[in-house]
């Protein structure tokens, strides 16, 4: 027995103990039927979606401690997060020396000290590009899936250190990918004891440089399968798994993707670490104003930035930015959130080599191709929560009530007609957080162009026959930056620009997430740079990790799009087996 198990062993007696004077940490569901269960975090973890379809919530947000600032503004990242989620997570659950070191390991993976350090992208007009890419796939959801992996293991080498436990406990993590949510997933899980891991991407049809990020490698515990056709038959797999009993008895089946609370919890972070990072800068004055610019195409990168600004960060604003798939855009400007899907000619778009052509949903095909989405999985949290602030119902059990009950029909009328509209007041309380802006392929090419050659000229942006202009001068130097942005990242920048025309500086900062390298998106970076006198992508963009990447060992299992789900049982029970012989 490892020092690790040796440690949860001689805590779970006191864990247990614990729990008569703690109680469980309340969940709800966004939409479900179940308004008044309790769920612990460890089965909200590891159970992903609620059964009765609702996404979960905490009962309450926390608040924050009196003297919050002067105890955390000059934290490192991994002990600021460890403030942040003891908020949320009771000691009952995870002790606190516990936590700590699940924090510690999950970060310890990072190539840069700061974690998530912010880079001065524009100063003299207060922009600031929080770079989240320093993690071990070179993508923002590294920060969540490092976490959530260290969290899986936790739960059940716990569960079966435990002497009530007759069966060994074991999680089988199944999900679709059409890219960087799959590497992150393997990363994340990658030689996790009682974990085995199986991420189908459509063939062909990903990034070269994601396939092989997911493929090369060779933990026991991860399964690649690579399915002809589509991500959304990819995804359609995937639901028929979760749906079905045995599958679900035999392989208790659990998910990594964008819903699952865990993840949203451990983004909230670094809101907080971004603030104190300019609060901390000497451009920074008192009574300046902080507003936050979220390229997003799921929200649950920007929700997390709403539950830190509920929590008290004094956030101004909170910017979603979203490309040509711009339901989210839409329903801040209208109040309409409406599926709006294109098809043919219309849905053309983006590049293969960047891994477009893997949707057939209806969605656009767009150089940010991890935005390209018809609806937005994590969007009714927040609209639970709107309903739920807004009511004036006698008790706060018929407020929950409420909520759920309203974003239910709202899902239902989406799921029937496409769309639904809210009320005047329900859009007038979103935008008191929120503003959006939808950010053309023509204007993030653009971006990425003007930053790396610091232009400073008129420019205009485009996104679904909408103009708005924008002048580049952003305060920066005369020669060249060589700032290379990768598209979704562009986005959030040119997303910024348009705000800085509403908030400018020098009262006004804003920090807009930079959510993946330019090197996993080779083929936008080098249509804006291709042409550009001495652009050398290998010497200035491509990182030491991926050098000789495809040319690795690799080990994956073609899927025929007939499989169905008697073939996706067997292939499951295949690949589990083989699993232990390795």
């Amino acid at each position: 027995m490892g020092a690790w198990e040796t440690n949860i062993v001689d805590k779970e007696k006191k864990r247990r103990e614990a729990e008569a004077l703690w109680d469980e940490i309340p969940e709800l569901t966004s939409a479900g039927k179940n308004f008044h269960g309790w769920m612990p975090f460890e089965d909200v973890v590891l159970k992903g979606l609620a059964s009765d379809g609702g996404l979960f919530i905490p009962e309450e947000i926390p608040s924050l401690p009196n003297n919050w600032i002067e105890r955390w503004s000059r934290l490192h990242f991994a002990d600021l997060a460890y403030e942040v989620l003891s908020l949320y997570i009771s000691p009952s659950e995870i002790p606190p020396a516990d936590l700590k070191a699940i924090i510690n390991r999950s970060y310890s993976t990072f190539r840069h000290a700061s974690i998530a350090p912010l880079y001065p992208l524009a100063p003299s007009q207060n922009l600031h590009l929080l770079e989240l890419f320093h993690g071990p796939t070179f993508a923002f959801k590294d920060v969540a899936l490092q976490f959530l992996g260290n969290l899986f293991e936790y739960f059940l080498v716990r569960r079966n250190a435990s002497p009530n436990t007759h069966s060994r406990h074991h999680l089988t993590v199944i999900g679709a990918t059409s890219g960087d949510t799959g590497s992150a997933a393997i990363y994340g899980l990658r030689g996790k004891k009682d974990v085995s891991v199986f991420i189908l991407h459509p063939k062909g049809r990903v990034s070269p440089i994601q396939e092989a990020q997911m493929t090369t490698v060779l933990d026991a515990n991860v399964h690649n399968l690579a399915v002809e056709g589509t991500f959304d038959d990819c995804q359609d797999m995937v639901k028929a798994l979760f749906a079905d009993p045995e599958t679900n008895s035999a392989h208790n089946l659990g998910a990594v993707n964008s819903i699952n609370w865990a993840r949203i919890l451990a983004q909230i972070t670094y809101y907080f670490y971004a603030y104190f990072a300019v609060m901390n800068s000497s451009s920074f004055k008192s009574g300046d104003k902080i507003r936050f610019v979220v390229p997003t195409g799921n929200f649950g990168d920007v929700l997390a930035g709403y539950f830190a600004k509920q929590m008290g960060l004094p956030i101004e604003k909170l910017v979603v930015a979203t490309n040509e798939n711009d339901i989210l855009d839409r329903f801040w400007k209208s109040g309409w959130y409406e599926k709006k899907p294109v098809h043919g000619e219309a849905a053309k778009g983006g590049l293969a080599r960047d891994g477009a052509k893997a949707h057939e949903d209806g969605a656009k095909e767009t150089l940010s191709k991890a935005m390209d989405i018809l609806v937005s999985s994590n969007f009714e949290r927040l609209l639970w929560f709107l309903v739920f602030q807004g009511s004036l119902a006698d008790t706060v059990q018929l407020r929950r009530e409420e909520a759920g009950k309203q974003v239910k029909s709202w899902l239902n009328e989406l799921k029937i007609s496409g769309g639904f509209s809210v009320s005047p007041e329900i859009l007038q309380a979103a935008r008191v957080d929120f503003e959006s802006e939808c950010i053309s392929d023509v204007a993030t090419i653009e971006t990425i162009r003007d930053f790396y050659n610091a232009s400073s000229e008129s420019k205009t942006m485009q996104c679904n026959g909408n103009s708005v202009s924008k002048t580049l001068t952003n305060g920066q130097p005369s020669q060249k930056t060589k700032y290379i942005l990768d598209p979704h990242s562009a986005i959030g920048v040119a997303a910024s620009l348009l705000s800085l025309t509403r908030a400018p500086p020098p009262s006004t900062h804003h920090i807009s997430l930079a959510t993946a390298h330019p090197a996993k998106f080779a083929g936008a970076v080098q249509l804006a740079l291709g042409e550009t006198e001495g652009f050398d992508f290998e010497k200035e963009v491509l990182p030491a990790e991926f050098v000789g990447l495809e040319q690795k060992e690799r080990r994956v299992r073609s899927v025929g799009k007939g499989e169905g789900l008697e073939g996706m049982r067997k292939i499951i029970g295949e690949e589990v087996k083989a699993e232990a012989r390795r």
